[in-house]
């Protein structure tokens, strides 16, 4: 019977703000380049932040969103459900399960990454500019929409242009992607940054547990602190590369911050305004004046009929209409497109393994070979400036460099793209890096990556006393030793403790000395790992009835092996004092 003694030997408020005081507060937390208008607006300075994310790696593809911006007066926050009279449209609060989804996002993140620092509000604010709320919280009670939330087909047609990679799965489009859900997550960035938010075990971006904690994750991502603002706003900029949806996100964000209450699911007011309409421009926010124009978004030319089910009646129950939140308008005349010119990545015809065998490493080393693959054509040659996406797939805790198991780099000049470097973690085993191309549906590459245990190839006991024991006593002393590996400490190295038969004889024993599970049954043999010191107390040693020597062996990976004496044995009788013994001699 094996015990792993080091777990298994134990039993286990905010009031309504003027707007002078809105515009300060806003402009205090701008990035030194960004600052606000007299309206509270985030205005941008020339050299404002941007990112060089592409429309197939940002989590929209650079989809329209909604530009509405929030009212200059905060919200009330309210401790029960409902949207007092008091309060217009704008300040309608968040549905009740997409407020939930986003909270428990954020628990979530602050368990699993908590050097993220993920506010819930930015999950609200990036919801809202992205499907107005799940278009108001038009949700079941599972969490998933009522209705399918798609974005246009990104055609290259006044949009990013990125061809079908989930064969319409869930955009229902098999020639081009559209974003999808009410966090709009592209389907070929879904593909790896799905998660399953709501426990049944499914990763669906229809659902808002799931798109919640998906986008959590995807703001998580790089390392990325969210309360640095220079980081924050690389966060945003990654989820759509826009200057105006940074500001507009930025905006929603302090909004929330501010304080906002929860409202029923279905009640929520839909936004107006959408960055490929530059015609939708009035914003019925109480308390802003003025006209909220549509921003367009890069690549972005024609308008486009918005793709969300209409607003619920006044009923607040969901009639499921058709996908369009618009009036109908007459189809702006067609035109002739010329035929689009090859980018890179139509040219990929396969991937070429340019290093990467052989992949081997401890647990907790980084591995020494990076992956690298090559994109060429049918004929063979290279293709240049094509994004490769590398994704540690399997059971393991493996991660690139930074923690992250999805990674894209872009082919130089020969057509390769090498990976970040792995980074080995506690799980032992086999895995797998799978290389693709981003926009293109081409085969896919496998790597195999193997994780071997740590290992030693020393062991000495820390201390020289003598293990000795009477018999159905225990032992005074516990046994200590230190790991070593070529001589430098060998930390959580897993070292296995058996008591055997003898040196000769590796057998388990089955009397004498031995130690205790966490019920308090007879084990002798168990495991344990070293400390950043190398050391490693066994638990406490017990002896039964049998008399005699007997031998603790502790092994390791690598090679090390230590074999101590135990000694049971009965306590000697004491020796009489012959000055107190009585006298036999005859008296005189």
């Amino acid at each position: 019977m094996v015990a792993h003694f080091d777990r298994r030997l134990r039993k286990a408020a905010v009031t309504t703000t003027v707007a002078a005081v809105v515009v300060a507060a806003l402009s205090a937390s701008q990035a030194p380049d960004v600052t606000a208008d007299g309206n509270g607006r985030r205005t941008t300075a020339d050299n404002a932040p941007t990112s060089d994310t592409s429309s197939e790696d940002s989590a929209t593809g650079n989809s329209p969103y909604y530009t509405d911006l929030p009212p200059l007066n905060s919200p009330l926050p309210s401790p029960t459900t409902g949207t007092p009279s008091s309060r217009g449209p704008s300040e309608a609060g968040i549905p009740a399960t997409v407020l939930d989804a986003y909270k428990q996002a954020e628990s979530e993140l602050r368990r699993s990454k908590p050097g993220c620092n993920l506010p819930w509000q930015l999950l609200a604010a990036i919801g809202k500019v992205e499907s107005g709320q799940a278009r108001g919280g038009r949700v079941d009670a599972n969490g998933t929409t009522i209705g399918r939330i798609i974005g246009p087909q990104l055609d290259g047609n006044g949009f990013a242009l990125i061809k079908d990679t989930d064969k319409g799965v869930y955009d229902g489009n098999s020639s081009y992607d559209n974003a999808v859900g009410p966090m709009q997550f592209i389907p070929s960035t879904w593909a790896w940054a799905g998660r399953d938010g709501n426990g049944d075990g499914r990763e669906d971006p229809n659902n808002v547990y799931d798109a919640a904690l998906a986008a959590g994750h995807y703001l998580c991502r790089n390392g990325w602190d969210l309360s640095v603002q220079a980081d924050l706003d690389r966060a945003i900029l990654s989820y759509n590369n826009s200057q105006d949806y940074l500001n507009t996100v930025l905006s929603w964000l302090e909004h929330y911050r501010r304080g906002t209450h929860e409202i029923p699911d279905g009640t929520g007011s839909l936004p107006v305004g959408r960055s490929d309409d530059p015609g939708a421009g009035v914003s019925p926010s109480p308390g802003r004046t003025g006209a909220t124009t549509g921003s367009r978004a890069p690549g972005t030319a024609t308008p486009s009929p918005d793709p969300s089910p209409s607003k619920p009646p006044a009923s607040g129950k969901p009639d499921n209409p058709g996908p369009s939140t618009k009036p109908p308008t007459d189809p702006a005349p067609p035109t002739e497109n010329p035929t689009p010119v090859p980018t890179p990545t139509d040219t990929v015809h396969h991937l070429e393994n340019a290093g990467g065998t052989g992949l081997t490493a401890v647990a907790g080393d980084t591995f020494a070979k990076r992956i690298s693959t090559r994109a060429e054509t049918k004929a063979g040659e290279a293709v240049g400036k094509v994004r490769i996406r590398f994704t540690v797939l399997g059971d393991t805790d493996a991660t690139f460099t930074g923690g992250e198991k999805v990674a894209a780099v872009t082919t130089d000049a020969s057509g390769v793209a090498v990976a970040p470097a792995l980074v080995a973690g506690e799980q032992t085993g086999e895995f797998t890096v799978r290389a693709v191309v981003i926009g293109r549906s081409v085969p896919g590459l496998d790597y195999r990556a193997t994780v071997t245990e740590r290992v030693a190839d020393a062991l000495v006991r820390t201390t020289e006393t003598e293990l000795t024991c009477t018999p159905g006593d225990e032992f005074a002393d516990p046994v200590e030793v230190k790991a070593t590996l070529k001589g430098a400490v060998a930390d959580k190295v897993a070292v296995t403790a058996t008591l055997i038969k003898s040196a000769a004889d590796p057998t388990e024993n089955d009397k004498g000395p031995y130690f205790k599970d966490a019920d308090g049954k007879t084990v002798r043999t168990l495991t344990g790992l070293t400390d950043a010191k190398g050391l490693l107390r066994l638990p406490k040693l017990y002896a039964d009835d049998a008399e005699g020597s007997y031998v603790l062996r502790l092994t390791t990976a690598g090679g090390a092996r230590l074999d101590l004496t135990l000694k049971v044995a009965k306590a000697a009788e004491p020796t009489p004092d012959p000055s107190t013994e009585p006298s036999t001699a005859p008296e005189a």
